[in-house]
């Protein structure tokens, strides 16, 4: 994996926690301007919105540079719009970039022959 692809995987990952937070601070948000007099869906709404647009955009990017298969690319993109998704996502992305270190050591040491 070259240094942009990890970079790229990187960005994704690092953005997909608080993507996930902001979305259920927003339901939380939509919830509690039904029941009370407390309104911070506005705000909550536009913190969500640049971090969805952000991992979008650094979905796109990480897609294009990995050449995940369309179910993988597909399955990253129906976590950021699930409510804790993000989660799941952050997790996965972790556990391919070490993977992908692994095997670049593995490549480097000769190891592995790929």
């Amino acid at each position: 994996m070259d240094l942009k692809t990890a970079s790229a995987i990187r960005r994704l990952r690092l953005v997909s926690a608080p993507e996930a937070v902001s979305f259920l601070l927003l339901l939380v948000c939509s919830v509690l301007k039904r029941t009370t007099d407390f309104n911070a869906v506005p705000v909550m709404g536009m913190v969500h919105g640049v971090l969805f647009i952000l991992y979008v955009i650094f979905w796109l990017d990480a897609w294009n540079r990995t050449k995940w298969s369309a179910k993988t690319g597909i399955w990253y993109f129906v976590l950021s719009v699930l409510p804790t998704g993000g989660f799941f996502a952050e997790r996965r992305l972790k556990r391919e970039a070490e993977d992908a270190v692994i095997a670049s050591r593995a490549r480097k040491e000769g190891i592995v022959n790929a």
